[in-house]
């Protein structure tokens, strides 16, 4: 099963969201799909959905390192931990994936910088299935969108996608643009196979 979901408190861009929704719907790219206003109200919807799961998407808005639900519900790193109250609805997750499942932030550069660096693998990890992000602002145009299954360092760079800062602070990211790196519209569906990390498997912790 294929699920979409993507924050319904930002109205114009919501109703954009629901709109696409309905399209992904129709040309059978999901198989359903739910506005939320927190990461509770996305892992309840759910948990209620039959599975396995072969595929999730979350559209909505992000920041390095960060995807946000009515942008202050946070899903980071920390959420990863056993103590975080997101730590039950991301493993539920966890549980339900199919093999070779993928879980796709579309979002404004969650997966750029050293923050977005740090976060994918940890995901990738936790899920033990690939993931998907971008590094860019993104819009109808979708840069800087990058892959990675579990055990698998990243292989972009750290300074992709930010316009203003450094790496270790960014301040702002690049607008997404056809010339842009590794660049979608939001009417694709995949991520091309090509964009997943190919390199070495990342150094087990000491």
């Amino acid at each position: 099963m294929k699920y979409l979901i993507y924050d319904r408190t930002d109205g114009a861009l919501s109703f954009a969201w629901a709109r696409g929704a309905q399209l992904y719907r129709a040309q059978r790219r999901i198989d359903a799909a739910h506005g939320v206003a927190s990461w509770a109200e996305a892992f309840a919807w759910l948990e209620q959905q039959p599975g396995p799961i072969d595929e999730l998407q979350y559209w909505g808005h992000g920041r390095w390192g960060c995807v946000l639900v009515d942008r202050t519900d946070i899903l980071h790193a920390p959420s990863l931990e056993p103590d975080h109250a997101h730590h039950r609805g991301l493993a539920m997750i966890r549980e339900r994936l199919a093999p070779d499942a993928l879980i796709w932030f579309r979002t404004c550069e969650t997966f750029g910088a050293r923050p977005g660096l740090e976060l994918a693998p940890r995901l990738a990890d936790f899920f033990g299935a690939r993931v998907a992000g971008h590094t860019h602002v993104i819009g109808f145009h979708q840069s800087g969108l990058h892959g990675l299954a579990p055990g698998i360092a990243p292989d972009w760079a750290d300074d992709e996608g930010v316009a203003k800062g450094t790496p270790d602070a960014p301040v702002r990211a690049k607008r997404s643009a056809p010339w842009r790196t590794r660049t979608i519209t939001c009417l694709a569906g995949q991520v091309p196979a090509a964009w997943f990390s190919t390199g070495c498997r990342a150094a087990a912790p000491a």
